[in-house]
């Protein structure tokens, strides 16, 4: 521990234990706990370092003045304290730990209705309770009973506490296969002073008391108060999933009657409760989830036969997000969730003798009601997908007819048909009309058909997909996050197979003509949605015969002539959100061209110069930092095998050079980090070649904005000849170094962190072995701004520094590198404010400061004591 803190914690001790005393803000005594914690985790004892805490502690508990803050962190502390057996006996000795959390002193002073106090008892409590000793103190102190009485308390985060107390107690503690307590061999036991033999005797009551209180609290007495129901479950299901099989199979024996009572009670409060517990039961180490447990099996199969029609359909999907393996219920909850659909859609999908379903009838009569069908049939699309891939023997139908009835759902939802007559049959007209314009119900579906592209038979029902979703696309009255999944489902579905020759000319003249006017929606949202489409397409890759050469499916479904003339005019949009979309499609769009190295038409230099301008002029982050994006992929997307045109390489270096120099000025701190991403680019280009270059300084790589434009292939550079002189001077050339540099001293923290990387490695590479031809590589510094925050830094290194010109001069690159101090910089800047201002000593100073403050109110009007707060 440092020494002046060690110094200080007497000071801070005797102000905390002096009633009436302020504090510099209320999470002073957490942000001490949080120190004790760290040091007491780090292997030291806190009663060796600081024994000030035990008299501290003895003044705190018999001063029942204190403030209940105090008396709730002095528990804490105490337990903290007692977390080693050293410590723990340490405090035996001085009778502190009876003193401490003996209820009846608190009870008589009147301080037990406070939760402050109560929270403190639990949680140090469970602090201590971190070896034999401390359990046997617990059990024979009879602090058992008053802890189960807590799982009640009026307060939620008491009860909350003493909740997950109890679940400590029994996972901590529970036998390890031959093991005793806490991995103690019961042959090795140890004895204290007295002689008395720490065994699992107090486990095993703990257990025996907690298990009981379970079963007997499981079932309220009135059902209209749950809270209690549903806190015990949550405990259960935790105990359940981390238990061995001895505590397993003690809980599991003791609590099923009670878990079967609940479940024949029918609380639909309860039914998720329900199933985590018993799905926690069925994935433990005590159960074989293909041959469940007697008594899982028979709650399970319970759950999965209630008579609630939205119960057991919320039963059956919890069951299927486990994944389990058990067939034969796998196979019921699949059927559970099948039925609705299989009713609104007229769908045979739980085949022909449908009418031995016992459900049916409730189910129908639930659905209608509009807002449990609605609820209903959404929770059966999300798990269609998953249906869709159970195994053999599980599916009462073909997978591609459940494709079928999400699409005849879409068709209904749209009011462009009904269900058919065999569901009509059944009276399910009324359940259709529910459906119908239902926004929820069309966003379910259409997320549930993009998943379903796939499931097996998939592939069969493209050209019906394609006529739903373009009914979507075309109806104005789809909403703009109905249209957004419908262009996604479309790229998704596109992508099923690379054969697109189901593509009539009818349906590609339709897209085109829902493209370009979706493109110039009143709405930016389904704008926005439009370009971005345009760009998911180009990224697929498809033929319309299996004969015929990849290319993108935008050119396969329209045509290649609309793409980049609708995201050139989305470049104007007055939305910042369309902008930016529209610069991440085109990076897209044209990726494979760059890739093959194809020339730049006249139309993609107008796009260079536009994008250009929107970096240096528009408003919004957005768009710029799309922008920088842009050429990155550009940059990086350059195939080694393939030769640019001349005059497609001699544009890209003039628009890297503006790039860096206008991107590096932003004054948006995520277009700087985008800037200097591509100055490394050019660095892993210029410099491969060379000896102990080291590609990739600064992995991983920055979070990109989701409307940045990253490629998704890995970065494919030249590997350079030239010297070490020629690389040098070209990337200085190029702006590289001035971007470097003038990143270092931004004032965004994550900006100077990546420059100094890149300078670093740089330095690496280029100085130790530098020529002279190499050392007389420049760069121009400019006369304010960062040219003048890098001559300051360079001052200090350099006693020989000429008078600072107005031009700001140039500077040596390697001896800049050397002078900088980049390694001392990296320091400081991996370093959060945190080491200076929230250092435990900090906080110290702040309690004795703010005490002081308190103690002399001759403080001038006006002024306040500023403390640090994290």
């Amino acid at each position: 521990m440092d020494r002046e803190c060690v110094s200080l914690l007497p000071g801070v001790c005797e102000v905390l234990a002096a009633p009436g005393r302020s504090l510099p803000d209320d999470t002073s005594l957490e942000k001490l706990l949080d120190w004790f914690s760290g040091l007491t985790e780090a292997g030291g004892s806190l009663l060796e370092a600081c024994p000030c805490l035990l008299e501290f502690t003895s003044t705190v508990v018999h001063n029942t003045a204190s403030d209940p803050g105090v008396l709730s962190f002095t528990l804490r502390l105490t337990g903290l304290m007692a977390a080693t057996e050293d410590g723990f006996k340490k405090l035996q000795e001085r009778s502190v730990l009876n003193q401490v959390f003996r209820l009846q002193h608190w009870q008589e002073a009147g301080l037990w209705e406070d939760p402050c106090l109560r929270i403190g008892w639990i949680q140090g409590l469970r602090s201590m309770l971190h070896h034999p000793k401390a359990l046997g103190f617990f059990v024979q102190s009879d602090f058992i009973d008053p802890l189960l009485q807590l799982q009640t308390d009026t307060s939620l985060f008491v009860a909350s506490a003493a909740n997950q107390m109890l679940a400590h107690i029994l996972l901590f503690f529970q036998p390890v296969s031959s093991l005793g307590c806490n991995g103690l061999d019961k042959k090795e036991e140890e004895e204290d002073d007295d002689g008395r033999t720490h065994t699992s005797a107090e486990y095993t009551a703990a257990v025996t008391a907690i298990s009981e209180y379970l079963k007997v609290s499981l079932v309220p007495k009135k059902y209209t108060k749950l809270r209690q129901s549903l806190q015990i479950l949550k405990l259960l299901a935790l105990l359940l999933a981390q238990a061995g099989p001895p505590l397993w199979d003690k809980l599991l024996h003791t609590v099923a009657d009670s878990l079967e009572e609940l479940v024949t009670a029918g609380c639909s409060q309860l039914t998720l409760p329900l199933m985590d517990v018993i799905l926690a039961a069925c994935s433990s180490s005590g159960a074989d989830e293909r041959v469940p447990d007697q008594r899982v099996g028979r709650l399970l199969s319970a759950m999965l036969n209630v008579n609630k029609p939205a119960d057991l359909i919320h039963a059956a999907a919890a069951f299927l997000r486990r994944g389990h393996h058990d067939i034969v219920h796998t196979t019921r909850a699949v059927r559970i969730l099948l039925l609705p659909l299989h009713v609104v859609t007229g769908q045979t999908l739980l085949g022909t003798n449908t009418t031995a379903d016992e459900h049916q009838s409730s189910v129908v009569e639930q659905l209608k009601c509009k807002t449990s069908c609605i609820s209903i049939i959404c929770v059966c699309l999300t798990n269609t997908p998953r249906i869709t891939l159970s195994p053999s023997g599980v599916l009462p139908c073909p997978p591609d007819l459940i494709v079928t009835a999400v699409l005849s759902l879409l068709r209904i939802c749209s009011g462009v048909s009904s269900s058919s007559s065999s569901s009509s049959s059944t009276g399910c007209s009324e359940v259709c009309r529910n459906v119908i314009g239902s926004g929820k119900v069309q966003k379910c579906a259409l997320e549930a058909l993009t998943a379903l592209n796939s499931s097996p038979g998939a592939k069969e029902k493209i050209s019906e997909v394609f006529t739903v979703l373009m009914q979507y696309l075309d109806n104005p009255d789809s909403d703009p996050t109905v249209l957004h999944k419908s262009f996604q489902a479309v790229v998704k579905w596109t992508s099923v197979s690379t054969d697109l020759s189901f593509a009539t000319d009818q349906l590609r003249r339709d897209l085109v003509e829902i493209v370009k006017k979706r493109a110039c929606d009143m709405h930016w949202e389904v704008r926005d949605s439009t370009v971005e489409f345009l760009g998911h397409l180009a990224g697929v890759r498809v033929s319309v015969s299996t004969a015929e050469e990849l290319c993108d499916a935008s050119h396969v479904l329209l045509g290649g002539c609309c793409t980049t003339p609708l995201l050139k005019e989305a470049l104007q949009d007055t939305e910042s959100y369309v902008r930016a979309s529209a610069i991440s499609a085109l990076a897209k769009s044209l990726t494979h061209g760059w890739q093959q190295g194809t020339a730049l038409s006249e139309e993609e230099t107008e796009i260079v110069s536009r994008l250009l301008e929107i970096l240096s002029q528009d408003t919004e982050g957005f768009p710029r930092r799309a922008v920088v994006q842009y050429f990155i992929s550009w940059f990086s997307s350059r195939s080694s095998s393939a030769s640019p045109s001349a005059s497609s390489a001699s544009l890209l270096k003039q628009s890297v050079c503006s790039v860096l120099s206008q991107g590096s000025a932003d004054l948006d701190w995520e277009v700087k980090v985008h800037t200097l991403e591509l100055a490394e680019l050019v660095l892993d280009e210029a410099f491969s070649g060379h000896r102990g270059y080291r590609k990739g300084s600064d992995a991983p790589r920055a979070l990109q904005h989701p409307y940045g434009v990253v490629s998704e292939q890995t970065y494919t550079l030249h590997t350079r000849t030239e010297g070490a002189e020629s690389a040098l001077a070209g990337v200085v050339k190029l702006g590289v170094i001035s971007a470097l540099l003038s990143g270092l001293v931004d004032c965004d923290r994550p900006v100077g962190l990546k420059a100094c990387r890149l300078l670093m490695t740089l330095r690496d590479a280029v100085c130790p072995d530098a020529t002279a031809a190499v050392a007389a590589v420049s760069c121009e510094l400019p006369g304010s701004g960062w040219g003048q925050e890098i001559r300051k830094t360079l001052g200090m290194k350099r006693s020989d520094i000429a008078a600072e010109r107005g031009d700001g001069g140039s500077v040596s690159v390697c001896e800049a590198l050397r002078s900088l101090g980049l390694d001392e910089r990296l320091d400081v800047l991996t370093q959060s404010s945190d080491h200076i201002h929230n250092s435990p000593l900090s906080l110290l100073q702040d309690i004795l400061t703010t005490s002081a403050a308190h103690t002399h109110p001759d403080t001038q009007p006006g002024q306040e004591v500023i403390v640090d707060c994290y």
